[in-house]
């Protein structure tokens, strides 16, 4: 069991609740409340949308863990004018932060509303968006991606001189430090979080390959460790399901490999370089088609090719992360365009062109009936019909604004924003 952070000295990053500053004042919420009476807003009524694979569960209050003697409780949201003028139903609040978003650094399932940026997490209270809790975890490099947030089990998991540690963010959580066998090495890089186990990799200035670990995500321990294989694994994707690590190393020739996340055994390896992307779903993982920008779906028992969607004669298009429902497969394309596919066939059962094109930053939300895409600043927030692909704009505004849009739920509600404002757009179901 490992110990609790208050046992260790502090690592890089710092961690306060309620919106406190350095010197114990507490900084208000830069909040709009909407709607009528009670701050709950308008609730027209919608058609249920049930999340599906892509989505979180149930989302948890927010919890203080380490208030200071004296400190108050959630912050109370400030009334203002709207920034711009909306399209679609009024929010039930409004959330601008001081710096843009950049929800790409999340790294695993946050079960809280939160505003992310290069500096940090804000976790806001889900009825009213008031600031509940800071993180100050700062993106190195120079680029927001390159330091991913690894959240996970409603807590935030970084790494200090040979330990794994995490700080609660959700539900009655706790935080905790994981001190790894002094043997395998104390520097420490970790790859994600699947829900119930956190991976990494430990070495020491003189090992050049390192150890491949999983520490259990509610701080019961460290659950297995083995030498990163010969064949590679200087790269690790954690899949979001299932406990399946996708493993690759700097050689090609060496493959892709499955592992269980819960043993580290390798259950399977197929040819194939380091992937632009990679997702899973009950049957099946999904791996970009090599160098011809589709998509192929393995089979997830043995690594076997299933199907596979690639560009035909004079298309020029390259598929992003699709996602899955384990019936039905959505491929979104960097020209705009959004297929749908049989989970078990590959057979295409419709398609929809999109009013813009699409990169990595517009990463859709599955619900069983559709998905939310998000659009440039100037498009708003689409939802594509699941059964036929049916295209309809949901929620936009006047801006301003340069960034894409992101959409998030908290399991409960629905969130989108772009630039420095977050709109929480009712709780599900959703228009």
């Amino acid at each position: 069991m490992g110990s609790t952070p208050a046992d260790r000295p502090a690592g890089e990053a710092s961690w306060r609740w309620d919106g406190e500053d350095e010197d114990g004042a507490t900084a208000p919420a830069d909040v709009v409340s909407g709607g009528g009476d009670g701050g709950d807003g308008p609730r027209p009524n919608r058609r249920r949308l049930l999340i599906g694979a892509g989505v979180l569960a149930a989302g948890a209050a927010v919890w203080g863990v380490s208030r200071r003697a004296g400190g108050s409780g959630a912050e109370t949201a400030k009334p203002q004018p709207l920034p711009s003028r909306l399209t679609g139903a009024e929010p039930l609040w409004v959330y601008r932060g001081s710096e843009p978003m950049t929800p790409e650094r999340l790294s695993g399932r946050l079960f809280a509303a939160a505003y992310v940026t290069a500096g940090g997490l804000r976790i806001l209270d889900a009825a009213s968006g008031a600031v509940i809790g800071n993180v100050d975890e700062a993106a190195v490099r120079g680029r927001p991606e390159d330091s991913p947030l690894i959240v996970g089990a409603g807590r935030l998991f970084t790494a200090s001189t040979g330990h794994v540690d995490a700080r609660a963010l959700t539900g009655p959580a706790a935080g905790w430090s994981q001190p790894l066998p002094p043997e395998l090495g104390e520097r420490i890089t970790l790859f994600g979080c699947d829900g119930a186990q956190v991976y990494g990799t430990v070495g020491s200035r003189g090992d050049t390959r390192g150890t491949l670990f999983a520490v259990d995500a509610t701080g019961r321990g460290l659950l297995w460790s083995r030498p990163a294989a010969e064949r590679g694994e200087d790269a690790v994707s954690v899949l979001p399901i299932g406990g399946r690590l996708l493993t690759w190393g700097a050689d090609p020739t060496s493959g892709m490999s499955l592992l269980d996340g819960t043993t580290g055994r390798r259950l399977w390896t197929t040819a194939g370089s380091a992937p632009a992307w990679s997702m899973m779903d009950q049957r099946h993982v999904y791996l970009p088609t090599p160098g011809a920008g589709g998509v192929q779906a393995l089979r997830l028992e043995d690594g076997s090719p299933r199907w596979s969607v690639r560009p035909g004669p004079g298309e020029e298009w390259r598929a992003l992360p699709p996602l899955s429902d384990s019936y039905r497969v959505y491929v979104p394309r960097d020209n705009g365009l959004i297929t749908a596919h049989e989970a078990g066939s590959g057979e295409q059962t419709w398609q929809c062109q999109l009013p813009f094109r699409l990169d990595r930053r517009c990463r859709p939300l599955l619900l069983s009936s559709g998905l939310v895409v998000p659009g440039p600043a100037g498009a708003g927030v689409l939802v594509v019909e699941a059964e036929q692909g049916k295209l309809s704009t949901i929620f936009n505004d006047t801006g301003p604004g340069v960034d894409v849009w992101s959409v998030a739920s908290d399991g409960t509600r629905l969130l989108a924003g772009h630039d420095t404002t977050l709109y929480c757009l009712g709780q599900l179901p959703v228009p």
